[in-house]
């Protein structure tokens, strides 16, 4: 088998993020061409697209205006997660910061339907919680009105269909929100959702007629369902059921009253078009025609007739599809490049599960490389972060490129992921921390009864909150590992709590503990104070400008593991949570597998 270098696979490009243009005749999307993501704009299936945005840092979303001919986009500096708004003119090339605040993040909040202004939340006024905005498209910097001062983490959901109201949500972690309306005339908020303990409400959305809100939740059952809520009454109603599979989230075009939701089948997304003839009436339309695989970004054309979706699959990369709703025909506007590697070498995975220690099975997704010796293949356990969160059937180069190297890659969806209704979310809260890192556990005892798997070749690999679980994995079950790669990983819970944003602490806090009560517990299951542990060689990776996790956390672990194991560390000046320029993403994962060939196994030598 052919195999490319690291800097080939970083190379593959991903096109996302769609929004149709006020007279339906463009598309604009995000691209990484150049390395980060910028602005583009298509006017054709497969037409050669045009490059809008020309900035060495990443943008964040672009948001077409729906009456006149500019680009709402946000971007941030040295992935320090400040974004800023910006308004572009695509026929003239010409960009206006709209915020000017770079101290503060922006959130935003959509376009009014008349085009005239815009929402975001900030937390301008106070580092720690978020207020929301309102600006007319032309202000800058200090233009901006508030107009609801907040006292959490808070978002807009949009404004009303004549533009008099705004939907608030408020997250308090991500198994628990409240949705509430805005009266922007009298500054009255108006609480949708009281509930007691943890409910999720989320993705609300406008109907039609302003005078019903739809949103999943999964208030009176266990995975999301989608519901309306009638602003007169205060009435909930049932509209879809989730049944045994979540209910992500929905979209509505106003005018059209057409509308889209979907539905997560084991990390696959299903979609579901249809019209509201009636507000609890959905009539389906056709099936869309998409690749199967993971789906979202969904934005209605102005007359309502076609959706553009971004859709990703584990061996497709993403790109933006066109769907006719009426027959459900679907054509690809986007044609993201491959960077000459040919799509049949990238590998789908099997869907599987794996019993763990209390009877419950795990789903993963495992994946085997083209050749696979009996007994001589090694394994990248990659665990995902969040923790609420989930791996899913998405393409990625890095998978790939491990794959192409002879590594299998297994992606376990531990207890505590999304996904998976709300008791298998908290199967994992404060004090049930470490039973998801007793599940990485049986993920590995389930790959040594693996034919092709070589037990003693076994890799923990993880970013972020994954990151505190390779670091879990390897002071709890020493034994087990051949080798660790730590990515902007939390080392410490009490000092990543007392270091985080101030925006980040209370939400964090209602998942893992808080520093008042739980403080004993949290160092407790700390990797940093069980260090000694550690035997597998370890490789820690952080960006200096983490907002998240402070790089604190990674200089304090490698400073003591070093005393107990082999230990690497590579930190970018210019990153934050993750790394988002090609170069760092070349340098951070060229040095990962330089060091699994040293401490895991020999790779075949890359082709030019």
């Amino acid at each position: 088998m052919r195999t490319y270098d690291i800097e080939r696979y970083l190379n593959i490009r991903s096109a996302y993020g769609a929004s149709f243009s006020a007279d339906g005749e463009r598309l604009s999307f995000l691209m990484d061409t150049t390395g980060v993501p910028q602005v583009w704009t298509v006017d054709s299936p497969g037409a050669w697209p045009e490059q809008r945005t020309f900035y060495e840092e990443r943008v964040t979303f672009a948001s077409w205006s729906p009456e006149r001919p500019e680009v709402a986009f946000g971007m941030d500096n040295g992935g320090n997660e400040r974004a800023q708004l910006f308004r572009l003119e695509p026929d003239t090339g010409v960009i206006e910061n709209l915020t000017e605040h770079p101290d503060a993040k922006h959130r935003w909040g959509g376009w009014s339907h008349d085009g005239e202004r815009f929402a975001f939340t900030s937390n301008r006024r106070d580092n720690a919680v978020f207020d929301v905005y309102v600006q007319a498209r032309n202000g800058t910097g200090t233009d901006a009105e508030l107009v609801h001062e907040g006292d959490g983490w808070l978002t807009v959901g949009g404004f009303s269909p004549d533009d008099s109201k705004l939907i608030v949500q408020e997250a308090y972690s991500n198994f628990d929100q409240d949705v509430s309306v805005l009266d922007l005339a009298t500054g009255e908020l108006t609480h949708l959702t009281p509930h007691q303990g943890t409910v999720r409400f989320q993705s609300p959305e406008w109907g039609p007629d302003g005078e019903n809100v739809y949103m999943v939740t999964d208030r009176g059952s266990d995975t999301l369902e989608l519901v309306r809520y009638e602003l007169d009454s205060g009435a909930f109603t049932t509209v879809e059921a989730g049944g045994d599979h979540e209910l992500e989230g929905i979209s509505i075009d106003h005018d059209s009253r057409r509308l889209v939701y979907s539905r997560n089948v084991e990390g696959y997304t299903e979609l579901t078009f249809g019209e509201l003839t009636a507000p609890d009436r959905i009539d389906a339309l056709p099936q869309p025609d998409l690749p199967n695989g993971v789906a979202g970004g969904v934005s209605f054309s102005p007359d309502g007739e076609r959706a553009a979706v971004t859709v990703t699959a584990s061996a497709d990369t993403a790109n933006v599809y066109v769907v006719e709703l009426a027959t459900g025909d679907a054509e690809r506007w986007t044609l993201a490049a491959t960077a000459g590697i040919p799509r049949d070498t990238f590998v789908p995975p099997e869907l599987v599960r794996y019993p763990t220690f209390d009877g419950r099975d795990i789903p993963a997704f495992f994946t085997l490389p083209e050749e696979s010796p009996e007994g001589e293949t090694p394994v990248i356990v990659d665990i995902h972060g969040g923790p609420e969160s989930q791996r899913r059937p998405s393409f990625s180069a890095v998978k790939q490129y491990f794959l192409s190297r002879g590594y299998a890659y297994f992606e376990p969806n531990v207890r505590g992921s999304a996904g998976y209704g709300k008791a298998y979310g908290h199967l994992d809260d404060v004090e049930k921390r470490m039973d998801s890192v007793a599940d990485i556990e049986a993920a590995v005892e389930w790959l040594h009864d693996h034919p092709a798997v070589d037990p003693e070749k076994i890799v923990a690999m993880g970013g972020s909150y994954g990151g505190f679980m390779v670091l879990a994995a390897l002071t709890e079950y020493p034994d087990l590992w051949a080798a660790g790669v730590d990515i902007v990983g939390i080392a410490n819970f009490v000092t990543f709590l007392e270091n985080t944003g101030d925006w980040r602490r209370e939400l964090r806090e209602a998942e893992y503990g808080s520093l008042e009560d739980d403080r004993e517990f949290l160092e407790s299951i700390s990797p940093i104070n069980n260090v000694e542990k550690i035997r597998a060689p370890l490789f820690v990776l952080h960006g200096e400008n983490d907002p998240r996790v402070p790089v604190s956390e990674a200089h304090q672990l490698v400073e003591e593991a070093r005393e107990h194991a082999h230990v690497r560390e590579l930190i970018f000046d210019d990153e934050g949570h993750g790394f988002s320029k090609l170069e760092n993403r070349i340098e951070a994962y060229s040095q990962i597998a330089d060091f699994l060939d040293e401490y895991v196994r020999s790779a075949p030598a890359a082709a030019d």
